[in-house]
């Protein structure tokens, strides 16, 4: 074991994070059979959320659907609404897909294999390796954002990313020990609370002997990143319909972002100003407007209201062919409805603007 790797693991050992998906330092793994499906839960959960936020989802899911099985048999609907604020609701999606496939086709138990792991719905090379490692203690290479960032400061990696990944697994590779699970978790708090994207606390940082990046004048310069492209803009209106002290929902197409999510009807989302036509005729009010960042794009969601003395009779055409599960929320009701931040943030616009109707 070479000697960053013992350092490493040494500090590992008096600094790891207590986390209920994560398996101790040194310690055996659970002879628990469901703690694969703890380990990937929490994999699916993390991926693009920080672990302070995951904590209280991780727990409610494992109460709720404590098996592989449970999660399998549960209703869509639940588990949308349940991961709600977790962002990227395809991952939602496919944490059902997943769970289903692994009772169906893997008899309720999760395979140990990357490749077989690869299989699975929603689980890619980080996710499988990092299943294997953690979940079954199988030698695995795991690469997260957080691990490339402690590798391209050791070798101080000048390629830029995402064009050195080769490099940093090649690296990897002659860095990993048998005890693959401890390595990448160590890697993973390491750079949680001292190799951190800006200001690295260098002075106390077990790799700071044997790191490149350490000794130039500004380690946080590593890594390296290509120019990033311009997000473009999308635009979109929302309808926000009360009658009698309720609001309209429907579930959106499954497909897509945001898809299965219960929201308020809206427009398509297009790079133009759209000039829908509102889906029932009437008297609406212009709100303003809200933002929201996704991954590649940035929407402005124009909120529209109308107030009805009555619930109309509604068809699918009135809500240009999106109406699935229409149902009427008490305006009340509407924070803890299980709409998406997206609609979260409309509904809040709405109901400030309309106050009669909070």
């Amino acid at each position: 074991m070479t000697h960053t790797v013992s350092n490493l693991l040494n500090w590992y050992r008096g600094n790891a994070r207590a986390l209920p998906w994560r398996n101790p330092p040194g310690e055996a793994l659970p002879t628990d059979p469901d703690w694969p499906y703890r380990v990937w839960l929490s994999e699916i959960m993390l991926q693009q959320t920080t672990v302070a936020a995951v904590k209280a989802y991780f727990a409610a899911f494992t109460a709720r659907w404590p098996t592989v099985a449970a999660l399998a048999a549960a209703d869509d609907a639940d588990v949308m609404q349940a991961w709600a604020g977790l962002g990227y609701y395809a991952r939602a999606r496919n944490l059902l897909a997943c769970a289903r496939a692994v009772v169906a086709d893997h008899g309720g138990r999760f395979p140990s294999d990357e490749d077989a792991l690869r299989t699975l719905p929603g689980i890619g090379p980080y996710t499988s390796a990092a299943i294997a490692a953690f979940a079954f203690g199988r030698h695995a290479i795991v690469i997260d954002g957080n691990v490339e960032r402690v590798v391209t400061r050791l070798d101080a990696i000048d390629t830029p990313l995402p064009a050195a990944r080769p490099q940093i697994r090649g690296a990897l590779e002659t860095l990993t020990p048998q005890n693959a699970s401890d390595f990448a978790q160590a890697l993973m708090d390491l750079a949680t609370s001292i190799c951190t994207p800006r200001n690295p606390r260098c002075l106390i940082c077990p790799l700071s002997p044997d790191c490149r990046a350490a000794r130039s004048p500004n380690p946080a310069d590593w890594p390296r990143k290509a120019p990033k492209r311009p997000r473009p803009t999308r635009r979109g209106t929302a309808w926000w319909i009360e009658a009698q002290g309720q609001i309209l929902t429907i579930v959106r197409p499954a497909k897509g972002l945001l898809g299965g999510m219960r929201a308020l009807p809206s427009s398509d989302w297009h790079d133009t100003e759209p000039a829908p036509a509102p889906p029932l005729p009437g008297n609406w009010q212009n709100l303003g407007a809200i933002s929201h960042g996704f991954t590649h794009f940035e929407l402005i969601l124009s909120v529209h209201a109308l107030s009805l003395p009555q619930k109309p009779q509604l068809a699918r055409a009135d809500l240009s062919g999106a109406l699935l599960e229409a149902a009427w929320v008490n305006v009340e009701d509407i924070p803890g409805a299980g709409l998406p931040t997206l609609f979260k943030k409309a509904a809040v616009l709405a109901r400030a603007h309309l106050p009669e109707a909070a």
